[in-house]
């Protein structure tokens, strides 16, 4: 017991000789270090911005993208056409894997969420309208009518590629 008391006297012996070093340490690091703080510069109040421009378009609602029904002629979907099942998938989800003839007759197989559809020309595909115009060995080719910023119906044509099987070659 009395080698245990021993021992902790000469270690806290240690401890203060230590100990006085870290002070003198932290008195020589404040020298150099300014002891006033500048106060926060003074908050400005907020002035509010008035819109004036009442007569011009409001940004934050849409223009011209509301569906006008005119009989001027111009270039727009069929709205009243009933849907096809391919057309609630966007154009990249839907895979061309083959084809398929029956007769004169082409048809391409479209596989979209593990279901394999019949597609012949003339179908309706993708969601913005895209109409098949041509069957082949390699792609399906279709005509699509999308809206442009300023509301205009506009016509493309998109081309869904023959799916490349990639997994047989990885068996081999």
């Amino acid at each position: 017991m009395r080698r245990l008391v021993l021992l902790s006297v000469i270690a806290l012996g240690a401890c203060s000789s230590e100990l006085d070093e870290l002070k003198q340490f932290v008195r020589e690091s404040e020298k150099g270090l300014a002891r006033k703080i500048d106060p926060l510069p003074a908050v400005k109040p907020f002035e509010p911005f008035g819109y004036e421009g009442f007569d011009l378009p409001d940004p934050f609602k849409p223009r011209k993208l509301s569906i006008v029904k005119d009989s001027g002629g111009g270039l727009q979907p069929d709205l009243n056409r009933r849907k096809e099942p391919l057309e609630g998938f966007p154009l990249e989800q839907l895979k061309m894997v083959g084809t398929l003839q029956q007769g004169p007759e082409m048809f391409a197989l479209v596989r979209a969420d593990k279901t394999l559809y019949r597609v012949k020309k003339g179908n309706y595909m993708g969601q913005n309208f895209g109409l098949v115009t041509d069957i082949s060995d390699g792609d399906i080719k279709l005509k699509e009518i999308v809206q442009d910023s300023a509301g205009d119906w506009a016509e493309r044509q998109s081309v869904l590629p023959l799916l490349e099987e990639s997994s047989k070659e990885n068996k081999r």
